[in-house]
């Protein structure tokens, strides 16, 4: 066990995931198949440098659960990525699976590197070696990577090609998150961010709340909390906080968000051209309607829940509130819609480009949203409706909703 089982994300999830099961009625078999991956791939990918050099780089794929449909999740290249947080990851992708009611298992990866220090090149040679190196495992009927951390559709299309060297056939429903032109679909660089949008109105609807009046406060300025800015601003409402890793910009009348998305760099970074910035510590604790935590995991902890004044927390990171504090806000009437629900909508817009690979018809971007729309609001009044009958938190809730359609095609299977 780690040092801090507390903080660890895999702990975490799996102690959620034991709770889940057995208030669904199954037994310990079906819990010690469900809490780790099925498979964990460990690879290691030499990429020759523009120096010269050749260095080595680790790399993951985990994939948690294949019974109802091939495995499903991003591929992330981050300097801090480890083993353990990728497998959790590929856990909470069984569960967004199985909240939109999708027909996938979960899966997720990750490169230990800094995408900041690499030039083009280097970051092409890393892409395509990392997909030689899971290529076994990986396809459009076994498990479909997408775009995370620090990768991007461009990312996604060296990934393609490679696989489709390989193969010596074209692949596009190998990958999702691809540039428009290679099969992408309309719609899925936004959609993270318009999912969360879609869970705010939710939740300001069930508070009576008219949304134009709203202060929203949101940790983090990359690709989700930057469009999920944008689209607050033109919903009406007041963004009156946003932060990155430098620190936080704060207004009570709210920001200037076309100035700072105009201003920001490819990163989410812009409070560095500020002097007037708090910490994220500080904005965390503002007084507002809608929190949204948009940045790394365990933000909100047992040391600072007892001072958030907001009166909804939409988790639009991953992992961002601890077990501990999620009991200290429900406990105080907060409402909090949690990670594996309300980030669900990139994984739907990437099912979305799945299927249109597949059947070779592509939609318009309204199409896409109007869907993406209908499969969150069904998801959010699921969970709901769990949390309301069954008395219990909206984290467990929504881990009970996502993993009974796992458990149940594990269980037809006869797998147990």
């Amino acid at each position: 066990m780690v040092d801090n089982e507390k903080s660890d994300v895999l702990h975490a999830t799996q102690l959620v995931i034991e709770q889940a099961l057995e208030r669904l009625g199954y037994g310990k078999d079906m819990i010690e198949l469900l809490k780790e991956p099925l498979r964990m791939l460990t690879v290691r990918i030499p990429v020759r440098m523009d120096d010269g050099s050749t260095m080595v780089f680790t790399g993951f794929r985990s994939q948690h659960n294949d019974a109802v449909g091939p495995t499903k999740g991003g591929v992330r290249f981050h300097p801090a990525v480890t083993e353990r947080e990728v497998k959790a990851l590929s856990i909470w992708m069984s569960l967004k699976c199985g909240i939109a009611d999708l027909p996938y298992g979960g899966g997720k990866g990750g490169v230990i590197c800094d995408p900041r220090n690499m030039s083009f090149g280097e970051l092409e040679r890393l892409s395509r070696g990392y997909v030689r190196a899971v290529s076994q495992i990986v396809g459009p009927t076994k498990d479909i990577p997408a775009p995370d951390v620090m990768t991007n559709s461009q990312i996604m299309a060296w990934m393609m090609d490679e696989y489709s060297r390989i193969r010596e056939f074209d692949s596009p429903g190998f990958i999702t998150g691809k540039p428009i032109v290679l099969g992408g679909s309309k719609g899925r660089e936004t959609a993270t961010a318009r999912g969360v949008v879609i869970m705010i109105q939710e939740a300001l609807r069930l508070r009576n709340f008219p949304i134009k009046d709203a202060r929203i406060v949101i940790q983090g300025f990359g690709n989700a909390g930057s469009y999920l800015a944008k689209f607050m601003h033109e919903a009406g409402c007041r963004v009156i906080a946003i932060s990155d890793v430098h620190g936080a910009l704060y207004n009570k009348d709210g920001l200037d968000i076309p100035y700072l998305l105009d201003r920001r760099d490819s990163f989410g970074n812009v409070t560095n051209l500020f002097s007037s910035s708090m910490t994220n510590k500080e904005l965390l604790e503002l007084e507002c309607e809608v929190l949204v935590p948009a940045a790394i995991e365990n933000q909100i902890t047992e040391h600072n829940a007892h001072a958030i004044k907001a009166s909804i927390i939409v988790e639009a990171a991953n992992g961002p509130t601890t077990l501990e504090a999620t009991r200290m806000l429900t406990d105080r009437g907060i409402l909090l819609i949690p990670d594996v629900l309300a980030s669900a909508g990139g994984v739907i817009v990437s099912y979305f480009e799945w299927v249109q690979n597949n059947g070779g018809y592509y939609w318009t971007e309204q199409e896409v949203d109007d869907k993406l729309q209908l499969m969150m609001i069904r998801g959010f009044q699921n969970v709901y409706e769990i949390h309301r009958t069954r008395k219990v938190d909206m984290r467990l809730a929504a881990y009970m909703a996502g993993v009974r359609k796992v458990a149940e095609a594990v269980r037809f299977r006869g797998w147990v």
